[in-house]
């Protein structure tokens, strides 16, 4: 496998570029969150032995019951700790697309998926607004410690809302403190993806993981954009 600088447009095992299935598409508009958005930071979360050192990875796999044979997407995968942990736990039959928005980041983890000799893992550059993932595509979706820096929530998550495989799962791993100090609340996070057409199905105080885990489903339906209402920080107990 040789991918060089190249960043791998899709998954060979996946649904061709022209299946994304997001796709909100120009003119399309959607309530900008009611809180704060904490800005972006380098991708280096903490150093790699020190989350070792937690069992961080491994903890949020078993929480997720990931198998081998899966087909994941790391989301905000920036240096690829993640990304390198997940591919040898689906194995040789599952897939694993790493996705970011910093160029950078994804060359840098371009070189070390090829040094690591990783056949099952692909690379795709994303949109702040928009992960730009296949259609019905994936078994779990991993957002760890990142989702409390995207600028539009809730049309985000509404792109993302198709990528789901039947039984698929999004996986989120932040931290219990104020938006603008790199967490969200869990009653707030939540609400966020109600509105867009998730529904929560396992939630868990984690220290070993600097902060909680939390597990959404899709819904039987996605509202229209027009639908959609940010949730309130100071309401959210009531929602």
């Amino acid at each position: 496998m040789r991918l060089g600088l190249a960043l791998v447009p899709c998954l060979a095992a996946l649904a061709g570029c022209d299946a994304l299935g997001g796709g909100s598409g120009e003119g399309t508009v959607f309530p900008a969150p009611d809180r704060p958005v904490s800005e972006v930071i380098s991708y280096q979360f903490s150093t790699e032995d020190a989350r070792d050192s937690r069992g961080e990875a491994q903890k949020v796999m078993d929480l997720a019951e990931l198998e081998a044979g899966m087909t994941v997407a790391d989301i905000g995968a920036g240096s690829g700790y993640y990304t390198v942990r997940l591919a040898p736990r689906v194995g040789d039959g599952g897939r694993v697309l790493a996705q970011d928005i910093d160029p950078e980041a994804l060359q840098l983890l371009a070189r070390r998926v090829e040094r690591q000799r990783l056949d099952n893992v692909s690379i795709r550059l994303g949109e702040p607004a928009d992960p730009k993932l296949p259609a019905d595509s994936f078994d779990r979706i991993f957002m760890v410690h990142m989702y409390h820096e995207i600028q539009q929530p809730y049309e985000f998550l509404w792109n993302m809302w198709p990528a789901l495989r039947k039984g698929g799962q999004v996986i989120v791993v932040d931290v219990d403190r104020p938006t603008d100090q790199h967490g969200i609340d869990p009653l707030l996070l939540s609400c966020e993806f109600r509105r867009v057409g998730y529904e929560l199905v396992a939630f868990k105080d984690a220290p070993e993981l600097s902060g909680y885990y939390a597990q959404f489903k899709a819904a039987a339906n996605r509202p229209e954009p027009s639908e959609i209402k940010p949730c309130r920080v100071d309401d959210v107990n009531g929602d």
